[in-house]
């Protein structure tokens, strides 16, 4: 036996033991090296062997880790094919029936939008908030009116800093959550009657701010691991009248895309082409999987064309809905769209979240909360892989807390929706992520809570109902809630 099959076979021995478990990292090349008193090439024979046995899967700049599940990985979903018109939008209605399941705390929350609030820090955050609120002046009721809180806004732009995007202070403006600065950002630049691109499938907030504003939308094709077609794109954008993109480059809600480096400079590049502003809704970067993060858009932002959302809410402070717009060249436009909207983000919430990034700990608590989110992923596809009948598709995402499931043909969400619920379970249908109202066979599962006995009984007792759609004839099944089309 050689080597490298020998540390092979004591490492997958370690797997079945359950010493090595499901999402857990495999010691580096070079620690493996010292450690073993192996050559680097030697290990990474090893890795690549127990890589093609199943049992481990290598993350671009992240290392090796054990798989879900022994065995074959289910498929991923194909490339999106969404129709290449234009759509008047009308989802708000079909939207907030489906939300309104998720509020319950008694119904186990695959088809939640949050992670678990146990994994963020929220007594330290109490404790700074209360000692914000006792050292606030009068003076700073006024001073951070938009732009927002001097402090809060130089954090954020240092944490720009550090992923290569040189972002002033004077461009940041806070914003009450991500979702106001979606809406911030679309009127700053279109108006009534205007087309938008968006994703296809697409977090179904862009399509509620699009439909409120009175926009159209055209959906772009995009593929559940690379993201957005950028050929496909450069056609809409020589067809049709887009006076701006919609788009979640990094780990996408709801399929967990994320698009790589040099499709990110080939899109900046086919936008200034055409002149056509980006909106990036980028609320779950800091949840990537790996070591590294992806590569930040501003920091290829040559003319202030981007508009970057982001907030604390997904990644530090659920519920104090606080985010910001790195606006660029449109920053006075969106500051006086934030006086006239909603005028100001609360004061004492701003000071609490620049004084807990100043005294340091947010990337340690970062690091601790991407390992559970890792854990959590691998523990819901080893459950989804287990219960979920054959025909399934899955992406699994290097970040984010989200797996988007291709169900067999035939499979109709809305009705797998209304029976889950009826047993506790809330899940995300495919259909409100489409302007068209497509996807009927996909749903959007939440890993971002802590993997529990009744979250596996939960995909056990969804997996089965899906088997029991494939036996059944289905013609029962196929109607939507009231007021919903039937599939396509």
């Amino acid at each position: 036996m050689t080597l490298y099959q020998d540390l092979a076979d004591r490492t997958a021995q370690l797997i079945a033991d359950g010493v090595l478990r499901p999402g857990d990292r495999l010691p580096s090349v070079r620690h493996a090296c010292r450690a073993h008193d192996l050559s680097p090439i030697t290990v990474t024979q090893a890795y690549a062997l127990l890589e093609s046995r199943g049992l481990v899967e290598a993350r671009p700049r992240s290392g090796y880790f054990v798989r879900a599940r022994l065995g074959q990985r289910l498929p991923e979903p194909a490339m999106s094919r969404p129709g290449q018109r234009s759509t008047a939008l009308q989802v708000s209605d079909f939207i907030f029936e489906i939300l309104d399941s998720v509020r319950d705390p008694a119904v186990v929350p695959l088809g939640s939008s949050f992670p678990a609030p146990e994994l963020f820090p929220l007594d330290r955050l109490g404790r700074a908030l209360a000692a914000a609120a006792r050292r606030i002046k009068p003076q700073d009721t006024l001073t951070d009116l938009p732009p927002g809180h001097p402090e809060l806004r130089r954090q954020i732009a240092l944490r720009y800093l550090g992923l290569g995007a040189d972002v002033v202070p004077d461009d940041i403006i806070i914003t009450n959550g991500a979702m106001e600065g979606l809406n911030l950002c679309l009127q700053a630049v279109t108006r009534p009657g205007d087309l938008i691109a968006v994703e296809s499938p697409t977090f179904y907030a862009g399509l509620q701010a699009a439909e409120r504003l009175g926009l159209k939308v055209i959906e772009v094709p995009s593929h559940p691991r690379a993201g957005l077609n950028l050929a496909a794109l450069e056609q809409l954008l020589t067809k049709h009248p887009v006076r701006a993109c919609l788009f979640m480059l990094n780990y996408a809600n709801p399929t967990g895309a994320c698009v790589p480096d040099d499709g990110r400079r080939q899109l900046m590049a086919l936008l200034d082409r055409h002149d056509v502003p980006l909106i990036e809704d980028d609320v779950y970067a800091e949840l990537h999987h790996g070591e590294q993060a992806p590569l930040c858009s501003k920091a290829l932002d040559r003319d202030g064309r981007v508009m970057h959302v982001s907030s604390f809410s997904k990644c530090l402070a659920p519920g104090f809905r606080v985010g910001w717009v790195a606006a660029g060249r449109y920053a006075d436009a969106i500051r006086r769209q934030k006086l006239s909207f909603s005028l100001a983000t609360p004061v004492a919430l701003q000071h609490a979240l620049a004084d807990y990034l100043k005294q340091g700990g947010y990337d340690r608590h970062l690091r601790t909360l991407r390992t559970a989110l890792r854990t959590q992923m691998a523990a819901l596809v080893a459950d989804v892989e287990a219960h979920f009948p054959a025909g399934t598709r899955m992406a699994e995402p290097e970040g984010g807390y989200f797996l988007w499931l291709e169900l067999p043909e035939g499979c109709d969400t809305l009705a797998l929706h209304r029976e889950a619920l009826a047993r506790g379970i809330s899940i995300a249908p495919g259909p409100i992520f489409s302007a068209q109202r497509e996807f009927r066979n996909f749903v959007r599962l939440n890993f971002g809570h802590p993997d529990t006995t009744a979250r596996t009984e939960a995909v056990r007792i969804v997996g089965r109902t899906v088997k029991e759609f494939r036996r059944e004839d289905g013609a029962s099944r196929t109607h939507g809630p009231p007021g919903v089309p039937g599939p396509r």
